[in-house]
C-alpha cells in the first residue's frame, strides 16, 4: 500500500507538477538540493563552527501542513558564525523522509540516500524584520540540514513523534506538553559542515539559501521513523505523505566548500 501512496503523491505534488507553476524549478541557478561528492568539495580553512544559541520551547506547536510535519518556534533562538554574515533566527523546523529507510534524505553523500533528513529554517534578523520579508533575498535564509539515519530512538525527538499521533491528518495542530530543547536535537559536535548557495527545496523554490549541512548525522528508531510515514497528505481519501523529497540538482558553478577535510569515515 505504501508504493501505490507513494505514486499517488508524486503525481500530485511530486517534480511534475511544478514546472509550469515554478519557472525557476528548471531555470534557476543556485537550485537545492544537491549531491556532496568528494571530487568537488573545496575545504576552507576559514569556516569555523556554527554557533548555537537556541532556546527551550514551553509549547511546541506542530502542525501536519499536508506535505510535512512543521514545528513553529516561538522562542528567540539564533545561529551565528560559520559562513553566515550576521544572526539568523530560527524560524521552524521540518523533515523529509521516504516509504523506507533506504531514502528520504533529499542531498546526498557521493550518491547514498539516508532515511530522512532535518531542516531548521532560518531567517536573517541583522537585514531584515521578519521571515516573510527575508524569504526571498539572496542573503535571506539559512538553513542547517541533518541526515538522519535508522537506528536509536532519539529522545527529545520522541516527544515529536508521540505528538504525531494527534495530527495524522493534514492541518491537524496540536503542541508538546513537555518543554522541547531544540538543541537536544542535535549532534553534539557542529564543526563539520559543508556549505553552498542554494535555494529552497519546495516551492516556490526561492534561491535565497544559505545551506549549511552537517556531517555528523541524527539517529531515529524505525518506530520513530513510521510515525512520520503514518501522517496523512489528504484526509478525505487516507494517502499518506511519504517519498516527500526532492531529488538533488546540478551544483553547476556553485562553490561546494567544507569545514574540514573529508574522512574515509564520511565517505
Amino acid at each position: 500500500m505504501l508504493l501505490e501512496d507513494a505514486r499517488e503523491f508524486t503525481e500530485q505534488f511530486g517534480p511534475d507538477t511544478w514546472y509550469n507553476n515554478y519557472p525557476i524549478f528548471s531555470s534557476g541557478k543556485r537550485q537545492s538540493p544537491i549531491d556532496i561528492g568528494t571530487e568537488y568539495v573545496e575545504y576552507d580553512s576559514s569556516l569555523s563552527p556554527i554557533k548555537i544559541n537556541y532556546k527551550p520551547e514551553k509549547h511546541l506547536h506542530i502542525v501536519n501542513t499536508g506535505l510535512s510535519v512543521r514545528a513553529d518556534i516561538k522562542e528567540t533562538s539564533e545561529i551565528s558564525g560559520g559562513p553566515l554574515d550576521g544572526k539568523y533566527r530560527l524560524e521552524q523546523f521540518h523533515f523529509h523522509w521516504g516509504s523506507n529507510s533506504n531514502k528520504g534524505s533529499e542531498h546526498t553523500l557521493n550518491g547514498y540516500t539516508y532515511a530522512s533528513e532535518l531542516h531548521l529554517v532560518h531567517w536573517n534578523k541583522s537585514r531584515y524584520n521578519s521571515f516573510g520579508e527575508a524569504a526571498d533575498k539572496s542573503d535571506g535564509l539559512a538553513v542547517l540540514g541533518f541526515f538522519i539515519k535508522e537506528g536509536q530512538e532519539h529522545k527529545e525527538l520522541r516527544k515529536l513523534t508521540d505528538g504525531i499521533q494527534r495530527i495524522f491528518d493534514k492541518d491537524a495542530l496540536t503542541k508538546i506538553p513537555d518543554k522541547f530543547d531544540p538543541k537536544h536535537i542535535l549532534p553534539s559536535d557542529l564543526s563539520n559542515y559543508w556549505t553552498y548557495d542554494g535555494s529552497l527545496t519546495t516551492p516556490p523554490f526561492y534561491e535565497s539559501v544559505q545551506w549549511i549541512v552537517f556531517a555528523d548525522m541524527i539517529e531515529m528508531s524505525a518506530e520513530q521513523l513510521n510515525q512520520l510515514r503514518c501522517m496523512r497528505s489528504c484526509s478525505c481519501d487516507g494517502r499518506y505523505i511519504i517519498d516527500n523529497y526532492r531529488c538533488p540538482t546540478p551544483l553547476g558553478e556553485r562553490k561546494l566548500r567544507s569545514s574540514f577535510r573529508m574522512l574515509s569515515t564520511y565517505l
